[in-house]
């Protein structure tokens, strides 16, 4: 192990053969974690400043309450258990079964597909009632907020594309997904926020 200064005043341990084209060893620290923690930052204020907008708008004289879709709540489900399929294909990798893992991974992605299929029927089920978007504030904030949500879903879909294709190649070991790891930490994040905003609209 090395020592080296940067900038002439932060001493950093380096693994020797480091910067000859030996692979650094593997780490949970880096820009990773720090992309990933600022994503969920972000989307969580964005969320945050969603819901105090909601609660100060449903105090207006024409704030009427829609009856939300059922399939909004199958849809809960639907994403709750894609979150539990993606635990168990990191759960495959931990124990060594890494040819297991993309079963789960596909498994995931196919149902987070499923979900935004729920959110195109759940709109359309509105829509055939004659709520619309300008129908009332109340319906407004459903359209918007599932969209938004839905935006986050296709980008989490991303993700687990990215790392079906990284686990079919063989990129994954029983100490090396990290990759996955943020991904699942990710797509369970978007699943938690959707049975809050499901709540938030049930209670509005």
């Amino acid at each position: 192990m090395s020592r080296l200064t940067l900038a002439g005043t932060i001493p950093l341990d380096v693994p020797q053969g480091a910067g000859r084209g030996a692979p650094l060893p593997p780490s949970g620290r880096g820009l990773y974690p720090m992309f990933l923690m600022a994503v969920l930052a972000t989307v969580t204020m964005l969320f945050a400043a969603f819901t105090a907008a909601l609660l100060i708008r449903r105090s207006g004289s024409d704030w009427i309450a829609i009856e939300l879709p059922a399939i909004a709540w199958v849809n809960g489900g639907v994403i709750v258990v894609s979150s539990a399929l993606l635990e168990l294909a990191r759960r495959a990798l931990r124990s060594g079964a890494a040819s297991v893992a993309p079963l789960w991974l596909g498994l995931a992605a196919a149902l987070g597909l499923l979900f935004l299929a729920g959110q195109i029927v759940a709109w359309r089920a509105l829509m055939a009632e004659g709520v619309f978007l300008p129908s009332s504030p109340h319906a407004a904030f459903f359209y918007m907020l599932s969209a938004v949500h839905g935006a986050h879903v296709l980008g989490g879909l991303g993700a687990l594309g990215w790392t079906l294709r990284s686990a079919l190649r063989g990129a994954y070991t029983a100490t090396m997904h990290r990759g996955l790891s943020h991904a699942a930490v990710y797509w369970h994040f978007v699943g938690a926020l959707w049975i809050y905003l499901l709540i938030l609209m049930r209670i509005a």
